[in-house]
């Protein structure tokens, strides 16, 4: 069942119906859920129910169930099962025939994507990244050759190396943070994927829970051909010179800035008729 991601009026009619009728709620941090129980007079026993405790709970779910007792299950905020616990819950629950309705609800990654301004005919969600550089880039890499937005939850303190990744796997491309969502300080920011690591350098890493969107629509699979580059640098070498289309090209198809430099050299002088 989905709950309020932050603003409490967010939760729907169907929710409070149901968490006032059932038996039992079983919820990731019972703290997080009391809020919104005490904001709507709730009164249903709450129980945890996360990945530490989760083989031993089963069973006993299970068993309630059979009991003829109804029970819902709740993340901490949003809907269940996104990147929260509960897929083996289900998954038992289904191998054993008992039923499992969903109440759908609040989501961050839906609220991200409505209000990004980026596509979203096509998305995929990554969820958590690795921790570690060599992990995370590896993990990107595997959608390099997809055309879609990745939708992608990180925190505050990993997001400037996220970002960092980001550009050394795709390119600068186009990114929004999405933080805060339904809450006080709720934020989006668009900009170049470079940008945003200068802004959260400059102003330190951002608090609270954040959607990374990322536009890999453009993104070339796999290693560029030449004449990719070629076309790159001679839309952008009167503009910005050798230097600055070789820079924004470097950057682009993730390639060293000093052989893309000589071509874009070697292309000015074809140009100006000096090659």
């Amino acid at each position: 069942m989905a709950t309020p991601i932050g603003n409490l009026r967010d939760v729907t009619l169907r929710a409070l119906d149901t968490l006032s009728s059932v038996d039992l709620v079983y919820a990731e941090d019972t703290r997080q859920t009391r809020r919104l129980f005490d904001a709507y007079g709730i009164k249903t026993s709450l129980r945890t129910y996360h990945d530490h405790n989760g083989a031993i709970k089963r069973p006993e779910i299970l068993e309630e169930i059979r009991a003829g007792k109804s029970i819902a299950l709740v993340s901490d905020a949003g809907t269940p099962l996104i990147s929260d616990p509960g897929f083996k819950l289900v998954r038992d629950l289904r191998e054993a025939e008992e039923p499992v309705i969903p109440i759908p609800g609040p989501s961050a990654l839906t609220a991200a994507l409505s209000a990004a301004g980026l596509p979203t005919d096509c998305f995929l969600f990554a969820g958590f990244l690795p921790v570690k550089s060599h992990a995370r880039q590896n993990r990107l890499s595997d959608f390099k050759t997809l055309q879609t937005t990745l939708a992608i939850y990180e925190s505050g303190n990993r997001l400037a190396d996220t970002l960092a990744d980001i550009i050394a796997v795709y390119g600068d491309i186009d990114v929004v943070m999405a933080r805060e969502l339904t809450k006080l300080f709720e934020t989006f920011r668009m900009s170049k994927a470079s940008d945003l690591i200068a802004f959260v350098k400059e102003s330190g890493p951002p608090k609270g829970e954040i959607v990374l969107l990322a536009s890999l629509t453009g993104v070339p699979g796999g290693e560029p051909e030449p004449e990719d580059i070629e076309a790159f640098l001679l839309e952008r070498l009167d503009a910005l010179g050798a230097k600055g289309a070789a820079n924004e090209a470097a950057k682009h198809f993730n390639r060293p800035k000093r052989e893309v430099y000589a071509m874009a050299v070697t292309l000015k002088q074809s140009k100006d008729g000096k090659g």
